[in-house]
């Protein structure tokens, strides 16, 4: 059984999704801050964490940044699941190596549908992905610079 560590610190929304990953055949992990997270993950490493990004004290960004500079959870799946849905914040994510990117409100089969495909992924797969995402990302956010510098008449 994967464990899933989910990290936010809306505590309804922790349950709902503990909940919802349970019925789904996983055991989940439940944390309300950074701090709480780190300290979970040196009890019980988990096999995912799907991380919110506006939190208290260390924010999402900073706590992915941590585990990318760690060795021992530098592959560790992370999915970033929060209500930033800007280009620059999701490209900032995807700088940062999450393996995806989720907006709130998200649709629950959707997620888990998400989960699954993540942990099937090598690290390799994970890597060359990651990789994809930038690229379109940039592309993106390219066109919209452009159009929005071009004069309007």
């Amino acid at each position: 059984m994967e464990k899933i560590l989910l990290v936010d610190d809306d505590a309804t929304l922790v349950n709902l999704l503990a909940t919802i990953l349970e019925v789904e055949g996983f055991k989940a992990l439940k944390a309300l801050s950074a701090r709480e997270a780190f300290g979970v993950m040196d009890e019980v490493m988990p096999d995912l964490i799907l991380l919110d990004i506006m939190m208290p004290e260390l924010d999402g960004f900073e706590v992915l940044a941590r585990l990318r500079k760690d060795p021992v959870t530098k592959t560790l799946p992370v999915i970033i699941l929060t209500v930033l849905s800007a280009g620059k914040d999701m490209l900032k994510g995807w700088r940062q190596e999450a393996d995806e990117y989720v907006t709130k409100p998200f649709d629950p089969a959707e997620l888990i549908e998400t989960i699954r495909k993540v942990l099937a992924r090598s690290v390799e797969e994970r890597m060359r992905e990651r990789a994809r995402n930038i690229d379109t990302l940039l592309e993106i956010l390219e066109k919209v610079e452009e159009e929005n510098t071009q004069p309007q008449g």
